[in-house]
């Protein structure tokens, strides 16, 4: 298979895979531990216990708590939820939310197979919906970027990403317990915090969160049309307008604060990704930040 699939995954593999072997190589089994698990055996809750492990069936019938025992498979299978919707495509520049996008989830992809684990992929928009059962292989991860690069066909039509259908179809999806990453801008309507809360539960879930630094500030440039990305509506905008500026900051204060509080609620691994950072230091940064948080 040629063409701009495996371009892009020779470059990858030169330019981030390459320089990672050796730092982040087999740091998922200690970082996301309690990932590719079987159950094994029941045995009495102590104060020490994951309370996700506890069998609530048993525990009922006991009058007891009980908790799952598990044993670690030699395998690990993970997940990349992709979030493909109109936001993804904010603006079009060379490096968009949509090519950090691509670059993480090959390049996780990637380094996954490469130790002989099987990888798996959602792609999701509110139009059209692809799921990629989990292999390993290089060919799996070629067929994975080549399934990226098409994107989709939707343009905005007045709805906005429903974040919430696209986690339920993961759960519904992924039934075995894996390590899912979930890659999304996180904009859209309704309360996604619920369904995220529910996937963690069941599995390890990493949230990589990409955001455009022109969505957080909004440089003074006069007086200019503003499209809202899903949903195609436009506005005229005077961004030299002090009030209008305050009001923006007020906004997207509010919006980061409200996102990280669900991530934090909903226990799962959180990082921001600016679409400037260097895929290497982000991936980096992202294993030593959750070996802290797993300390």
């Amino acid at each position: 298979m040629t063409g701009a699939p495996d371009r892009l995954l020779r470059r990858l593999e030169w330019h981030v895979v390459r320089r990672l072997d050796g730092r982040l190589q087999g740091a998922y089994r200690t970082v996301f531990r309690g990932t590719g698990i079987d159950f094994a055996d029941l045995r009495t809750y102590t104060p020490e216990d994951d309370v996700r492990h506890i069998d609530w069936n048993v525990t009922a019938r006991m009058d007891e708590p009980y908790v799952r025992q598990y044993t670690e498979d030699r395998e690990l299978t993970a997940w990349l939820v992709l979030d493909q919707s109109a936001s993804m495509r904010y603006r079009a520049v060379e490096r968009g939310k949509d090519s950090v996008l691509t670059e993480l989830a090959v390049s996780l992809a990637r380094l996954f197979t490469h130790g002989g684990n099987r990888v798996g992929a959602i792609l999701y928009d509110n139009h059209a919906q692809r799921v990629i059962p989990p292999k390993t292989g290089r060919n799996h991860v070629l067929y994975v970027t080549q399934q990226i690069l098409k994107g989709t066909t939707g343009k905005p039509d007045g709805t906005v990403t429903n974040l919430d259908a696209m986690l339920r179809l993961t759960a519904s999806t992924v039934r075995r317990r894996s390590l899912i990453f979930v890659i999304s801008d996180f904009i859209g309507a309704g309360n996604w915090e619920a369904a995220l809360t529910r996937l963690s539960l069941r599995h390890e879930v990493v949230a990589l969160r990409i955001v455009d630094p022109m969505e957080l500030d909004l440089p003074d440039l006069g007086l200019v049309l503003i499209e809202d990305a899903e949903t195609g509506e436009q506005v005229f905008a005077d961004t030299s307008d002090p009030l209008f500026q305050q009001r923006l900051r007020d906004e997207v204060d509010a919006r980061e604060d409200a996102v990280a509080t669900s991530m934090a609620r909903a226990h799962v691994s959180a990082h921001r990704i600016d679409t400037e950072q260097d895929v290497v230091a982000t991936l980096v940064d992202m294993v030593r930040r959750s070996k802290r948080r797993k300390a």
